[in-house]
């Protein structure tokens, strides 16, 4: 993961910055969606002024990307202002884009403050299954976590890889760490924040239809990513992701979520909008 978070760089022009990467090995091959936002916030930091820090991100997948292939990450200097930047980056394979994304810098200003409430009696992580043991033999779609998942999920209140288990409602939370230390660098924990937020998001949607990831013949693409960063939180602490969808209808599902610390400090919103197609009789 940090890896292909190390992007190669050189300035092409004063409005635009190229910088390439690489993509980690995926099941099916293609790249995972969370990697490529990450990568793009980091293309994009790199050519923002000491001092500022994004507080917005707003991106569409525009077509799958090849795990195989190396990204070509391309960004413009779209303003500088006296307290925020923005910057556009989009993603490249083949000499065509597959993902494009806004990102909005800010100064740390001071100002109102307010926050949305844990949620309440949620079990803590140590009393949950580790993924991993529910990984072994399962549908190729359910290793989404990756061949060397350096990511700790825990499920609230259980997962849906083979089955769905519970009530059928659009709800769910889960418990994210990243396995190993990070360095202590803010910049590098805002990114891989945005690599665990499209990680199980989509799947209040199919909770609430009792759709299991093994289902045969299901398909589900990420359409586009909003992502808000409210406070600063390390990732290789735990993380609980609260996550509800509102509305599916004509193939697709919005899904939204909260990711808060383990003490309650709420570290950024999300909502993604994704294709669900789901086999008749299914």
């Amino acid at each position: 993961m940090l890896a292909v978070l190390d992007l190669e760089g050189s300035s092409a022009r004063t409005t635009e910055d190229i910088f390439t990467g690489v993509s980690q090995r995926m099941p099916l091959g293609r790249v995972y969606g969370g990697q490529v936002l990450a990568q793009s916030l980091v293309a994009a930091e790199r050519t923002i002024p000491e001092g500022r820090t994004v507080h917005s991100m707003h991106g569409y997948f525009l077509r799958p990307g090849d795990a195989e292939q190396g990204i070509t990450f391309s960004v413009d200097r779209i303003h500088d202002g006296r307290s925020f930047a923005t910057r556009r980056t989009q993603a490249f394979q083949a000499g065509v884009p597959i993902f494009s994304a806004i990102a909005s810098f800010q100064d740390d200003d001071p100002g109102l403050e307010h926050q949305a409430s844990f949620p309440d009696d949620l079990p803590a992580p140590e009393e949950l299954p580790d993924v991993e043991e529910q990984l072994t033999g399962l549908h190729p779609m359910s290793k989404r976590l990756f061949t060397d998942r350096p990511v700790d999920v825990r499920h609230v209140p259980s997962s849906i890889y083979v089955s769905v288990e519970g009530a059928r409602v659009p709800r769910q939370a889960v418990w994210l760490r990243t396995r190993r230390a990070l360095p202590d660098e803010p910049a590098l924990h805002r990114a891989v924040l945005a690599y665990l937020s499209d990680l199980t998001i989509q799947e209040s949607i199919l909770r609430a239809h009792g759709v299991a990831w093994a289902t045969p013949g299901l398909k589900v693409a990420s359409l586009d990513h909003a992502m808000w960063w409210h406070r600063p939180a390390r990732v290789d602490d735990w993380l609980v992701y609260v996550q509800e969808s509102p509305s599916a209808r004509g193939g697709r599902g919005l899904a939204q979520g909260r990711i808060f610390s383990r003490e309650g400090v709420l570290v950024a919103s999300v909502a993604q909008e994704v294709m669900v197609r789901v086999p008749a009789g299914a």
